[in-house]
């Protein structure tokens, strides 16, 4: 999960196992389906209880499930026609909005991204000239840019110092950086090591005007010539998401056996995030809310200089094969 945020590509796609692919006549009908997932609570939690309920096959569905480092990994693996479904974090949403898959359901909205600082750094002003640690084009990238602005500074005021999610954590518990723009569990990994941290802005400081939420995407080819699947793929993630809201606690437990990880650090990033029914995302989605949260991330990422003209969200969110699934 450490990565899950990261906008650019990074390496190659990753070759996956027998990939549903479009075609004509009964290959199109195929109920086998490949979905990428990324290892943590939010994406593999659906994952794991569709499996344990038995989703799939009430729909008649036979998925390949693939873990993936991130989101644009698993748009590129779609793109190469290796994966049919993933599901990505907030970061990589700016290659939905570049044309690049459909955006095809919101999964849950995340509140673990900080700004955090060395003890004596009380404000962000009070990172003015200091050097900050953080993953480019990730989440973590995107809250530290957010705090600055309304804090009236800009990237240009600090020293930014780019670097990968665990080298931030190294570089911040032996100080050779004032701060960072990351996430929890690492902040869990670096408090200990410097318990008189400071947290300088978070998620919950923007929401709900912005929500960083983590979607589930589709290779436009399935979108366009077999909606009926991504109807099916659907339901059973509306399913999935009402069992986790419903029985937090279980779907804690079978998501720690189905990514072999520790229950204290998924039960913790389970309960910091805001868990939604799927009657919750259809209005979201009929109001306009979610296109409302896409557009947010337009904007930050045209700020960011990572897509200059980003396709309006209702060209790249199906909202009616969602509410209509």
């Amino acid at each position: 999960m450490l990565t899950r945020r990261h906008l650019m590509v990074t390496g190659a796609a990753l070759a996956g196992a027998s990939a549903f692919s479009i075609g004509a006549g009964a290959r199109a009908q195929s109920a086998e389906m490949t979905i990428g997932y990324i290892a943590d609570f939010p994406n593999a939690s659906v994952l794991a209880i569709a499996k344990d309920q038995k989703l799939w096959e009430a729909e008649g569905l036979k998925p390949t499930v693939k873990v993936f480092t991130n989101g644009p990994i698993q748009i590129q693996a779609m793109g190469a026609g290796s994966l049919n479904f993933g599901t990505i974090g907030p970061g990589a949403l700016w290659l939905p909005a570049s044309g690049r898959a459909k955006v095809v359901g919101v999964n849950d909205i995340g509140f673990s991204d900080r700004v955090i600082a060395q003890a004596g750094i009380a404000s962000m002003a009070d990172l003015k000239g200091k050097k900050v640690g953080v993953p480019q084009g990730t989440s973590g990238d995107m809250i530290l840019r957010m705090a600055l602005t309304k804090a009236g500074m800009t990237i240009a005021d600090i020293q930014m110092v780019p670097m990968d999610p665990s080298t931030v954590v190294a570089a911040f518990t032996s100080k050779q950086i004032d701060g960072a723009g990351i996430w929890y569990p690492l902040i869990d990994t670096i408090k200990p090591r410097v318990p008189d941290m400071k947290e300088l802005a978070s998620n919950q400081d923007f929401y709900p005007q912005t929500s960083f939420i983590n979607t589930f995407v589709a290779r436009n080819e399935i979108v366009e010539q077999n909606p009926d699947l991504v109807k099916k793929f659907l339901r059973v993630m509306k399913k999935a998401m009402d069992y986790r809201v419903a029985n937090l606690d279980h779907s804690i437990e079978i998501t720690t056996a189905f990514l072999n990880a520790p229950k204290e650090a998924t039960d913790k990033v389970a309960r910091s995030r805001k868990m939604l029914t799927s009657k919750e995302l259809e209005g979201f989605t009929k109001d306009g809310t979610v296109n409302r949260w896409l557009a947010d991330f337009n904007r930050m990422f045209q700020d960011f200089g990572t897509v200059k003209d980003p396709l309006a969200p209702e060209k790249f969110y199906t909202g009616e094969l969602f509410t209509s699934a």
